[in-house]
């Protein structure tokens, strides 16, 4: 049996968010079977519960925010992403503020944290949503137009396009394609940083966002060149972590995924969108699991690999 995964110990960090700019505490604690990924905002008053589902994203403003009556936490796809990485199924995530920590602006030190916990089995079968029909979502015209899809595959692949007209990120890979089943996530994708450009900081901070933002936790460019001394960790360190934030955006659903995501120019309204779109249609999709582990497809039955 293909069995569900969780941490074996609890494991903490502490950094500032990304847009509020808050000082803000994490800790990642073991779940049980079929608790799914649950997000617990402790500094309230009555500490409220928010589990990962696509209904539960309430806004995809340069993140992914989730929500349940007035709580919400923000810039949840770093961590989500490391979660699917790792093939982790069911997670407590106490957390002392409205976002989760930018940290270095990839997922690798979430990767971190999950390792350094322990990824552990459980008694449980393993649930995924199996795509059994193309299911597509697509916005504007002509140069405006962007597109992700889902399609039908045995296991779980990525590939993203991008196109931004600036020198800097011309001059890398524009387009990726990662198969779980063939890559490894915490060496191929998780060093990913997030990116912004000067031009648009003060425009994001008069509406609040990236307060906290800075060399440190994301890749900043002016109108020419990368400003970051230490320049790209990867030749196409862009596009990566726009699959970096997809992956993290489609766990959002709450079960992995058996499907091949293909998008253009998509991102976290669109990424959220596709996930309902799968979901209207429940002709388009299946739930299943894996008494054989040989059934199941490459990269889902081995324990999550390290560095």
């Amino acid at each position: 049996m293909l069995q569900q995964r969780t941490l074996k110990t609890l494991t903490r960090a502490v950094g500032v968010g990304l847009h509020s700019g808050q000082r803000v505490e994490l800790t990642l604690r073991p779940a049980q079977p079929d608790t799914g990924i649950v997000f617990r905002r402790v500094d309230l008053p009555e500490p409220v519960d928010i589990p990962v589902s696509a209904q539960a994203v309430s806004d995809t403003r340069m993140a992914s925010t989730i929500g349940t009556g007035a709580a919400r936490v923000h810039t949840v796809e770093h961590l989500m992403s490391a979660c699917a990485g790792l093939g982790v199924d069911n997670l407590y995530v106490d957390i002392t503020a409205e976002e989760v920590p930018i940290l270095d602006g990839s997922s690798a030190s979430f990767v971190f944290l999950l390792q350094s916990a322990g990824i552990v089995l459980q008694n449980a079968p393993r649930r995924f949503i199996r795509v059994t029909q193309p299911v597509e979502v697509r916005q504007g015209e002509g140069a405006q137009a962007k597109w992700a899809r889902l399609d039908p595959y045995h296991g779980f692949k990525l590939r993203f396009e991008i196109d931004f007209a600036h020198p800097a990120v011309d001059s890398t890979g524009q387009c990726v394609e990662f198969d779980l089943g063939t890559g490894n996530y915490s060496r191929d994708i998780a060093r990913a940083r997030t990116f912004g450009f000067t031009k648009d900081v003060e425009m994001m901070r008069a509406s609040g966002l990236a307060l906290g933002g800075g060399l440190d936790n994301a890749i900043v460019m002016d109108d020419y060149r990368v400003l970051n001394a230490d320049g790209l960790r990867y030749d196409d360190e862009f596009v990566k972590h726009k699959i970096l934030d997809a992956m993290g955006d489609l766990y959002l659903v709450g079960k992995p995924l058996l499907a091949a995501y293909g998008a253009f120019r998509s991102g976290h309204a669109l990424n959220n969108l596709l996930l309902r779109e799968l979901l209207a249609h429940p002709e388009a999709w299946e739930i299943v699991t894996f008494d054989n582990e040989r059934l199941a497809p490459a990269g889902f039955a081995q324990p999550a690999r390290a560095w």
